[in-house]
């Protein structure tokens, strides 16, 4: 599984370091589980602390599908960043 690079938001809960997707999950819910911030009542849920908050897009709560999604967006494959792959493919067809 080819590693995947987080940005500096990601990278104050599980490191700087490129790490591949399964191993971002397990540290990011070790820091969940840590923190206490899967809500209490509605175990879907995943409470933001400051560091989470920049990840969630300043959303104090969300649930653990979204939380996928957002944290997603913060992770690159490739030096040039998000979407630069399909950038490239793009730029090469015209």
């Amino acid at each position: 599984m080819k590693p995947v690079q987080p940005d500096d938001k990601l990278a104050t809960i599980v490191g700087s370091r490129p790490l591949s997707r399964p191993e971002l999950t397990k540290k990011l819910w070790a820091y969940i589980k840590r923190r206490g911030l899967q809500d209490k009542k509605k175990r879907v849920m995943i409470n933001a602390d400051d560091a989470l908050k920049p990840v969630f897009s300043g959303k104090s709560q969300v649930s653990m599908f979204e939380m996928t999604k957002l944290v997603s967006k913060h992770l690159s494959t490739d030096s040039g960043g998000p979407g630069a792959a399909a950038k490239k493919r793009k730029r090469d067809r015209t």
